[in-house]
Order: structure tokens, then C-alpha cells, then sequence
């Protein structure tokens, strides 16, 4: 039997609104994942010392403050130094299109926007999780 796949709901920052991500949470644990959200007000070394603990195969990062280019860049340099470049990490709220391509440059897998539908989210996780697990079998 597969593990299920584990997901970190993270807030980064200093913003205090968490209602989206808490919906993709939901929607996540509903489509069969396991998930642990973080709550409120995470720091880079808060939020990858859970995903640590806690073994995630993703990280889901919310924001909205505009800090989306501070904060995600410290995380992935995290991972990288906890040698947990396997996580994947997605990203949503806020973000202006014109940060997508640094983003995704510095290992974000993919951006959510505003408006995403939570089964392309999950669909996204699924898929790229079973693809993950396809090459390491092989």
C-alpha cells in the first residue's frame, strides 16, 4: 500500500489571513491527503522545520503581503541546506504574474492564483507526486 502524500500548509510572514489556505487544506485532506497546516505567522526556519518533522512530500505556501520574493527564496534555501530538495513546494495567493518566472526559476513547482479551482490544485499535487514516486521505483 502507498503512503498517502503529506502536506504542509504554511503562512509565511506576518499576514493574518488564512481563509484560502485553509479552504486548500481542506480540499486536500477531502482528496485523500494527509495534511498538517501551521497556522498563522511562520518564519522560513518555523516552516521548513515542520515539513521536516513531519516527513511532507509538499509544501503548500499561502501569502498575500507582497513578500512572496523575501520569504519563498529563504525557504528553498532552507530546504536546500536541510538537504530536502524533494519537497515539492507550491505557491498561492497573491502574486503578481510577473514574479511567476523568478519563482518557479528558484524551484517553486507551481503558483496559484486568485480564482484557481481547488481540484486543479490537487490534481497538480497528485499528479506530480505520482511521477516523483514513478522514477524513484525505476
Amino acid at each position: 500500500m502507498e503512503r498517502k502524500i503529506r502536506v504542509l500548509i504554511a503562512k509565511p510572514g506576518l499576514d493574518g489571513h488564512d481563509r484560502g489556505a485553509k479552504v486548500v487544506a481542506r480540499a486536500l485532506r477531502d482528496a485523500g491527503m494527509e495534511v498538517i497546516y501551521t497556522g498563522l505567522r511562520q518564519t522560513p526556519e518555523q516552516i521548513v522545520s515542520s515539513a521536516l518533522q513531519e516527513d511532507v512530500d509538499v509544501i503548500g505556501l499561502s501569502i498575500l503581503s507582497g513578500a512572496h520574493n523575501y520569504l519563498f527564496p529563504k525557504i528553498m534555501d532552507l530546504l536546500k541546506e536541510k538537504e530536502m530538495e524533494d519537497v515539492l513546494v507550491f505557491a498561492g495567493g497573491i502574486i503578481p504574474e510577473d514574479d511567476i518566472p523568478y519563482l518557479k526559476s528558484i524551484g517553486i513547482e507551481e503558483i496559484f492564483l486568485p480564482g484557481s479551482s481547488t481540484e486543479d490544485i490537487i490534481k497538480a499535487i497528485k499528479t506530480r507526486i505520482e511521477e516523483k514516486r514513478k522514477k524513484e521505483k525505476s
